[in-house]
C-alpha cells in the first residue's frame, strides 16, 4: 500500500518552568488538559516528503511484547506466556521455551528479546521474562541457542534480587551497550513504590550486568556493602519500557509509564536519581496527589513529560547510518497504548519535536525496531496481533 508521509506536529520542550508556574499547576484541579491544551498543534505537518510501502509479516500474534530480526531476515516474535514466533518464508511457526518457573499474570510473562553481540558465531538469544509465584515474582535474564528451527533450554544468568507479590510493572526492557554490558530495566511492582528509592533494593531501577551476569567492576555502587545495589545503574524509576541508545551522542535513552500522566523521556547516567515517586508530574489514578514535589535536590528531572499519559511501550533509535527514511534520522520512534500512534521524537533539535508517524501502524502498539536496512517494523499489542514492516517505495 503506498502512502505519502502525512502526519500531525506537536512541540514538546524540556522542562523549564518558574517555580511560580509550579505552583500554579499544582493548585488547578484540571491542569492536565490545560497543558495539553497549551502546546501548539500543526494538523498535517509533513516530514520531508518520504513515499512508503506498509506490509504484514506476521498475524494472529497472542499478547506479542517484543520482536527481533535475525541476520538471515528471519523474526523471532516474544509472546507473554512463553512462545516464540519464528516468521521466516512468509510462513509462521510457534514454539514453547522451557523457561524455568514463567510467571504469566497481569502484566508477567516473556517479555524482551535482544541478540547477544556476537550472535552470528554463538546464534544466542538474551531473553527478559517474570518468574516466580504471585506471592514471590521477579524479572529475569536468561540466553538460549537458536538453531534456525527451535532453541535450547533457557539459562537464568542473572534475577532481580527483591521479589514482589505483585503482577504489575515489571518493566523489563533490556538494551546491550557497546561496552558489550547489558543494561536491563525492573519496575517497581505498582504497590511498592517508595522502593525505587531505596538503594538497597532492586525495584524500581535500571540494572547493569555482563553478559555472564557477572558486575561490571565500574557500576556505581560497585562498593556498596549490599550485593543487590552493586548491579544497579540507576533509581527512582517507575516502570521503564523503552531503553535505546543514541550512538550519535553516545547517549542512552529512556522513557517509563508514568501513573495518571507523568510519562517520561530520560537520559540515563549513572548513578542517578530519577525521582520516582518523590518527583512526578502525574496523579494517582483515583487523581490524588502522588508528592507535592515537582522538583526535588539531587533527582533529575525529565526531559520530556507526558502528561496526559501517552502509555509509551517500545522504543527505537533511527540514527544517522539508517537511510531509508532520512527525515527520521536522529529521532526515536516511541509505541503507545494509549494514544495508540507511532511517535517520532526528534532528539536533535533541541524542541523534542514530536511527529505522528505511518499512521497505518494504528491501536494499540506494543514494540518498534529499526531494522538494520533502516526498515520500521511495529508490532501491535493483545489478542490477534500483527508485525508490520514499513519500508520506502
Amino acid at each position: 500500500m503506498l502512502k505519502s508521509a502525512w502526519l500531525s506536529q506537536i512541540k514538546i520542550k524540556p522542562f523549564t518552568y518558574t517555580s511560580k508556574g509550579l505552583r500554579r499547576r499544582q493548585c488547578i484541579c484540571c491542569f492536565t488538559a490545560l497543558w495539553s491544551l497549551s502546546l501548539p498543534v500543526n494538523a498535517n505537518f509533513p516530514l520531508p516528503a518520504e513515499q512508503y510501502n506498509t506490509n504484514t509479516l506476521a498475524t494472529q500474534l497472542q499478547s506479542p511484547w517484543s520482536m527481533v530480526e535475525l541476520p538471515n531476515g528471519t523474526w523471532l516474535i516474544t509472546e507473554r506466556d512463553g512462545h516464540v514466533v519464528i516468521v521466516k518464508d512468509n510462513a509462521q511457526t510457534r514454539v514453547k521455551l522451557a523457561l524455568d518457573g514463567l510467571y504469566v499474570a497481569g502484566q508477567g510473562g516473556l517479555l524482551d528479546i535482544v541478540l547477544s553481540p556476537d550472535y552470528s558465531q554463538s546464534n544466542e538469544i538474551i531473553f527478559t521474562y517474570a518468574q516466580g509465584e504471585a506471592d514471590a515474582n521477579r524479572v529475569v535474564i536468561a540466553k538460549a541457542i537458536f538453531d534456525g528451527t527451535d532453541f535450547s533450554k533457557p539459562e537464568i544468568i542473572y534475577q532481580v534480587a527483591t521479589d514482589k507479590d505483585t503482577p504489575q510493572h515489571y518493566a523489563g526492557r533490556a538494551l546491550v551497550l557497546p561496552d558489550n554490558t547489558l543494561l536491563f530495566s525492573s519496575g517497581d511492582g505498582f504497590d511498592h513504590r517508595e522502593q525505587a528509592q531505596i538503594t538497597t533494593s532492586q525495584l524500581g531501577k535500571v540494572l547493569r550486568i555482563n553478559l555472564d551476569g557477572s558486575l561490571p567492576s565500574d557500576n556505581p555502587y560497585i562498593e556498596h556493602e549490599n550485593l543487590a545495589a552493586r548491579a544497579i545503574y540507576s533509581i527512582g524509576h517507575r516502570n521503564t519500557q523503552g531503553l535505546v541508545y543514541d550512538y550519535d551522542t553516545q547517549q542512552i535513552v529512556s522513557h517509563e509509564h508514568g501513573p495518571a500522566g507523568g510519562d517520561e523521556l530520560n537520559y540515563l547516567t549513572a548513578g542517578t536519581n530519577y525521582g520516582w515517586p518523590v518527583i512526578t508530574y502525574g496523579n494517582d489514578y483515583s487523581q490524588a496527589r502522588i508528592s507535592p514535589f515537582r522538583e526535588y535536590a539531587g533527582m533529575k528531572k525529565p526531559t520530556i513529560d507526558w502528561t496526559p499519559s501517552i502509555a509509551p511501550s517500545g522504543m527505537a533509535y533511527y540514527g544517522s547510518k539508517q537511510n531509508a527514511f532520512p527525515a527520521l534520522q536522529k529521532h526515536v520512534l516511541i509505541t503507545t497504548l494509549v494514544d495508540k500512534k507511532l511517535y517520532a521524537v526528534d532528539l536533535e533539535d533541541g524542541e523534542f519535536t514530536q511527529t505522528h508517524v505511518f499512521p497505518e501502524a494504528a491501536g494499540r502498539l506494543r514494540d518498534v525496531l529499526v531494522t538494520a536496512k533502516g526498515n520500521v517494523a511495529v508490532l501491535t499489542d493483545g489478542k490477534e496481533a500483527k508485525l508490520l514492516l514499513v519500508t520506502p517505495k
